[in-house]
């Protein structure tokens, strides 16, 4: 729960930068109005003042904020990736710029457009909505954050075992067959008991045969499914008791990539 607890604070805390943010583009495009509409609201002259003070440099302060939040939607709301970074990127086929292709990057470099009499085209206003398209995908996925809490103890899982993964691949490597078979073994374990839970199925025992027959008797696979655990479980089984002969690297090889598959394919 401290890694759903780590999403959830930086999500808090970009949010409440990126209002900060939205209110310093509209300060420095509209300095007047903004300085009206802050002075309605706190109604002290010193209040606003101090507020204003207190507004972020948005040509300092976005390229972390950007960063920062594109890796949460990467990993929360990756459907909506692509949006994110189209307000921010200049698109490759633009042949002119105008207030509809006008991009947060563009703004970056306090870039403005204007014909021939001099009138404005496009400014660093035309980012605002840039902007707040953004800040409006972020919380999107503050609000898919609160009500998928379940898929994002699943997603912090997912790399936990991925990480473990890893490190039997290592042992592996190093000729450390029986630790590394049993390691991936036990990513197995949880992941199946994981499954279970999943389906609101139970199990007397949290190993591997027990579950794989439990899962089997609950219809979440099909036999090729079950037999492919039941014959990890023996690799496991290879590499967790004394046996007639020891496990290879490539027994071991075999388990780490079924047991990789699964935990991305079994549900």
């Amino acid at each position: 729960m401290k890694n759903i607890e780590k999403y959830r604070n930086d999500l808090d805390s970009l949010i409440s930068k990126g209002n900060m943010l939205h209110n310093a583009m509209q300060y420095e495009c509209y300095p007047k109005d903004f300085e009206k509409k802050v002075l309605r609201v706190l109604e002290k002259q010193d209040a606003c003042k101090e507020f204003i003070s207190r507004l972020p440099s948005f040509c300092e302060e976005y390229q972390t904020w950007y960063s920062e939040s594109l890796v949460l939607i990467k990993q929360l709301l990756p459907d909506r990736l692509n949006d994110f970074i189209s307000y921010y990127e200049v698109p490759k086929n633009r042949k002119e710029i105008k207030y509809d292709s006008y991009r947060i990057a563009d703004y970056l470099q306090h870039l403005q457009i204007t014909n021939r009499l001099g009138d404005v085209i496009a400014g660093k206003s035309a980012a605002i909505d840039k902007f707040r398209q953004q800040l409006g995908i972020l919380k999107a996925v503050q609000k898919r954050f609160e009500s998928s809490l379940f898929e994002i103890q699943q997603l912090v899982q997912a790399d936990l075992f991925d990480n473990e993964l890893e490190a039997a691949k290592l042992l592996n490597k190093n000729k450390f067959m029986r630790a590394a078979g049993a390691m991936a073994g036990v990513v197995l374990e949880r992941h199946l008991s994981q499954v279970l839970k999943n389906h609101n199925l139970t199990c007397k025992k949290d190993t591997i045969s027990p579950l794989n027959d439990a899962l089997k008797a609950g219809n979440v696979y099909d036999l090729p499914m079950f037999r492919k655990i039941q014959h990890l479980g023996d690799i496991r089984n290879l590499c967790d008791h004394d046996s007639k002969r020891e496990p290879t690297q490539e027994d071991v090889e075999e388990m780490i990539k079924g047991v990789d598959s699964i935990i991305k394919t079994v549900s």
